[in-house]
């Protein structure tokens, strides 16, 4: 039996798997936003699934951010009263057990690649497209983080070819660059280009249900999200060629997407045929738990 847990800002979720994948038991808490509480509340999960199935075999764990190479110590979490803190070594310590600990996006990917909508194919590119925009990068079921730990960090590539119309609509990123996909593709910098081109206050579901009723700028907002989704896409794809995409995150639940990513994506990949597809995830908000369970 495996535990996985997606420790999230808000909330932090635990899952027991049995090998086949079965799910035997879930519990979620409220994420205690200090570090000490946050060791607490993982270990509250991991003792109350061991009391009531006796011990188990592994425990993995989701979290944002890394863990770095040179210092052990987390980074670029935005839960930031990780950062900076021994939370591997700790959580062993205290736990007295070794502990698998994962970026969330390359749980989900794993997740997707193990039993998902990837499970028939050797690379899998897990994408995440909600509040941010991460990836991750499976290779016959395991993980690849790469030497930096930010394989699969799309996020924060520039979106190719930037019109002056692009530039003129978009804010500058959380992490100081301009033009990254995470601007242009995660929920809120799609409604963020909308509102500042259309003088509006939009969120990102009143822009789909502006489509679905015909609004014309909702409409071109769609298809231009699309395109930008495509051309940071192509990178991924010049570069690893895997056989397929898997979405997840909120935006991912948009059945526009689907419909019409892959005639838009071959306009940009630099090949005359594609036979990447660009898929829904299956295991929807449950992605990054399993993910986490199957690090062990």
């Amino acid at each position: 039996m495996k535990i996985g847990i997606d420790l999230g800002g808000t909330k932090t979720e635990g899952i027991l798997i049995d090998q086949n994948g079965k799910e035997l038991t879930r519990k979620r808490i409220r994420t205690i936003k200090n570090y000490q509480g946050t060791i607490d509340g993982i270990k509250s999960i991991v003792l109350d699934f061991e009391n009531k199935f006796n011990s188990v075999d592994s425990i993995g764990i989701g979290m944002p951010g890394a863990v770095s190479l040179n210092s052990a110590l987390v980074k670029n979490a935005n839960s930031i009263w990780l950062n900076g803190k021994p939370l591997k070594k700790d959580l062993e310590s205290q736990l007295k057990r070794k502990v698998y600990l994962e970026n969330d996006a390359n749980c989900f990917a794993l997740s997707e690649a193990v039993d998902g909508a990837g499970k028939d194919h050797q690379v899998v590119f897990g994408v995440i497209i909600g509040t941010g925009v991460g990836g991750g990068i499976i290779v016959n079921k395991k993980i690849l983080s790469g030497s930096n730990k930010i394989g699969g960090e799309w996020g924060h590539i520039a979106l190719p070819n930037r019109t002056e119309e692009e530039e003129k609509y978009n804010k500058k990123c959380y992490c100081g660059l301009d033009g990254c996909m995470e601007t242009y593709v995660s929920g809120p910098g799609f409604s963020s280009i909308y509102n500042l081109k259309y003088n509006s206050n939009f969120d990102s579901h009143q822009i789909i249900e502006g489509y679905k009723d015909n609004n014309t700028t909702c409409i071109e907002a769609l298809k231009s999200y699309v395109d930008h989704l495509a051309r940071g896409l192509s990178i991924v794809m010049n570069i690893l060629d895997p056989e397929i995409i898997v979405l997840g995150g909120g935006m991912s639940n948009i059945d526009y997407i689907y419909e019409n990513i892959n005639s838009n994506l071959k306009k940009y990949v630099f090949s005359d045929t594609l036979n990447t597809k660009v898929v829904k995830n299956l295991h929807g908000d449950s992605g990054g738990v399993r993910g986490a369970a199957w690090l062990g």
